[in-house]
């Protein structure tokens, strides 16, 4: 299908029309495995699977040392000089493999205890170990992400997406038929190794052509650049999902797991709608911020991204609100209709914010300022944290929303506050 000119001169529009037919096939197998999770295992499936999915993102910070973000920079800015590449990958590997080895055995030989803290229960303990047997291909899996990403070869990783995805689906779905919980659980625990193993059959050549293997020396040469990626990957992801799985607890010690059930089945709905602009922010924004160095070409390139993404976004939302029972109905049968409609407000408004707080914040992560991006991320999850201690005694797990909602507010006014302030010093010491 040949895509229309006003589309092609604008690469956010392009992306984004690229990856919507993924998008889509995405979110309707997705919702195919939701409903059969709902109709079958109802609010408590859904706090089980989102234990083990938040664990998984868990894994992808730390199983790297959290250097996605730095691969994807420093892809975009040395792909042209292989003695640099040699130096960020030999770093990389190092890193990758003390990552891989501390958190496969950690997982191991303290399954018990993780088993028991996720799931209540000690029973699921093998599930931990196949996980800690699987982590290698987590490590593996996100690294190489990141050289697509640094390159922006959305084409490539379009396809390799939906491959990996359906042919993980497939799995999850055979076992949700078949009313198999830990089947389900466990086929979510193994997709790492088929989207491993997808990217290396689709992305070999050019991951051949980038990363110079042979070479690779098990030196650290970029180490304190890299580290400062890893630091504020672990604050973006380890904590805030280990927030999530404690916000679960929460829910289930103060109301019960159908409870948790029902905003894990929220913020499910939301991380489908939001899955449109996951891509957008590692392709297309940290490597455009990367080389934005003044207030008025960082704001212009923000203009540029909101007048693409905000419309789309904001008309979406607006659809899911309006289709609210419908989906309801369709996505979710096995929930309670009356607990989980409140929560579509807070959520939506929340993640309308929360896109255009994490565009504005992705700077931080372009200029690598550690320590505003670490001070950023503990701010807002220790708002949310904040938030929904103070709301669910009195409104429930709409009070748990509500906190997603309000920390927003105020995480965007702060970032909005410290990118003003770091182009006001850089441009002064210019002068």
């Amino acid at each position: 299908m040949k895509i229309p000119a006003f589309i092609k001169d604008n690469i956010l529009l392009k992306m984004t029309s690229l990856n919507a037919p993924v998008i889509v096939a995405r979110m309707g197998v997705s919702f195919v495995i939701t409903r059969l999770i709902s109709n079958y295992f109802g609010e408590a499936g859904f706090h089980f699977v989102g234990q083990l999915r938040d664990l998984l993102q868990i894994l992808t910070s730390t199983t790297s040392l959290g250097v996605f973000n730095g691969i994807v920079k420093y892809v975009a800015e040395y792909k042209e000089d292989r003695a640099k590449l040699n130096h960020l990958f030999s770093t990389t590997f190092v890193f990758a493999t003390t990552g891989i080895v501390v958190s496969s055995l950690l997982l191991f030989f303290a399954s018990d205890q993780i088993s028991h803290k996720l799931f209540q229960t000690t029973d699921y303990s093998f599930l931990i170990k196949v996980v800690a047997i699987v982590t290698p291909f987590i490590g593996l899996q996100r690294v190489f992400n990141g050289v697509i990403n640094g390159l922006s070869r959305y084409k490539q990783f379009v396809k390799i997406d939906l491959v990996s995805f359906l042919i993980g689906s497939g799995f999850t779905l055979v076992f949700a038929y078949l009313k198999d919980l830990d089947g389900v659980l466990l086929s979510i625990a193994l997709i790492p190794i088929v989207q491993l193993l997808i990217l290396v059959i689709i992305f070999f050549k050019e991951l051949k052509e980038y990363i110079a293997f042979k070479e690779l020396s098990f030196k650290i040469p970029l180490a304190k650049p890299l580290l400062a990626f890893a630091l504020m990957s672990f604050f973006s992801t380890v904590i805030m999902r280990t927030l999530d799985i404690e916000i679960r607890s929460i829910i289930v010690d103060k109301i019960d797991t159908s409870g948790s059930g029902s905003w894990t089945s929220m913020t499910t709905l939301s991380k489908q709608y939001m899955s449109f602009s996951i891509m957008l922010f590692s392709m297309y924004v940290l490597p455009k911020f990367a080389v934005t160095y003044t207030q008025k070409d960082f704001f212009f390139e923000a203009k540029q991204i909101f007048k693409t993404l905000l419309p789309l976004f904001g008309a979406g939302m607006i659809v899911v609100y309006l289709l609210r029972d419908f989906i309801i109905e369709l996505v979710f049968p096995g929930n309670d209709k009356e607990a989980l409609e409140p929560l579509f407000k807070w959520q939506l408004m929340g993640d309308f914010l929360r896109l255009i707080s994490m565009v504005m914040a992705y700077q931080f992560i372009a200029k690598k300022l550690v320590r505003t991006f670490i001070f950023t991320e503990l701010l807002s999850l220790g708002l949310f944290y904040l938030f929904a201690q103070l709301f669910i005694d009195k409104y429930g797990v709409e009070g748990v929303v509500m906190g997603h909602f309000v920390r927003y507010i105020i995480y965007l006014i702060v970032v909005i506050f410290f990118i003003l302030r770091y182009f006001k010093t850089t441009e002064k010491a210019a002068t």
